[in-house]
């Protein structure tokens, strides 16, 4: 099967697509039997290819003289041992690149590749923050579990009225005040606070109040937070938290955990919030199991 792996590829047919940074194959989802443990994504002008286990030193070698033919413009083609503690990268052929800055949607991030597990941006929530950009239109938004800012930067591009980020990683917002000034933000409306979150609400709810709330949990992070058990203590608070006429995105990335996971929560602890819809990931992101990530709006 790993030698159809090429063949299995989204590649990006235009130059304006070619920009932009994506997913080139999601084997995480369980679609492609044998190639569970490997993804694969272009981060112009870097291809990055993900390991969740082992594979044998000749296919990576042929998948990289592969991939160096279908992407003439890449200029290094790097390989990431998540299996391993620390997630090290190797690269296979080109420059050394550690730090570059990326489009999507026409937005700019900054990456870091080798510095942790996680190179800055979550591919799969590209439609999660078009979606951002495209309502938060005068809004006084409240980005829980922020990172990097992501989000904050969509709701900004989409002018919304104030973004409070909160985040308990420094290096994370650091980060997202940088992706601000990328993309010439000025941040007169946008705040940075790194924060415990479950040991904040008081502090939230002076803030607010706010009228899209994005929570966008880690699905566990030892002594900080587990999602199963801490998810309903956000919910519980939305009154705290939300303006009149209020809506929420909904995130969750967990694969023992499902959609009626955060349907039943909303219905148990804030049950004047209304479905609206599901946001998709985009579709290299296919899913055999349904386990992949679940975005959902509701609105009071």
């Amino acid at each position: 099967m790993f030698s159809q792996l090429i063949n299995l590829l989204h590649i990006p047919k235009s130059s304006r697509d070619l920009s932009q940074a994506q997913r080139l194959f999601h084997g995480r989802g369980h679609a492609y039997k044998g190639l569970e443990h490997i993804t694969i994504d272009w981060l112009p002008p870097v291809i990055l290819i993900t390991l969740f286990s082992p594979e044998s030193n000749d296919n990576i070698n042929k998948l990289t003289t592969q991939l160096k033919q279908c992407f003439p413009l890449c200029e290094s083609i790097q390989l990431q041992h998540r299996y391993q503690q620390l997630g090290p990268i190797d690269t296979l052929w080109g420059k050394q690149i550690n730090r570059l800055i990326i489009q999507e949607n026409n937005l700019l991030f900054q990456l870091q590749l080798g510095k942790s597990r996680n190179t800055g941006l979550f591919l799969d929530m590209k439609n999660g923050r078009e979606w951002v950009k495209n309502n938060s239109k005068d809004k006084r938004v409240l980005n829980l579990f922020a990172y990097t800012c992501g989000f904050s930067i969509a709701a900004i591009a989409g002018r919304a009225k104030s973004v409070l980020n909160i985040d308990s990683s420094s290096p994370a917002l650091e980060i997202g005040r940088i992706n601000h000034h990328l993309n010439k933000q000025a941040l007169n409306h946008v705040r940075f606070e790194k924060l415990n979150i479950f040991k904040s609400f008081g502090r939230i709810k002076k803030r607010g109040p706010f009228d899209l709330l994005i929570c966008d949990p880690p699905t566990f992070q030892k002594g900080s937070i587990d999602i199963a058990k801490d998810y309903p203590k956000i919910i519980r608070r939305l009154t705290d938290f939300m303006a009149p006429g209020g809506t929420l995105m909904l995130c969750l990335n967990a694969p023992e955990l499902n959609r009626e996971f955060l349907s039943n929560m909303i219905d148990c602890y804030a049950p004047h919030f209304q479905y609206v819809e599901e946001i998709r990931p985009p579709d290299v992101y296919q899913e055999a199991q349904n386990k992949g990530l679940i975005v959902l709006i509701y609105a009071s």
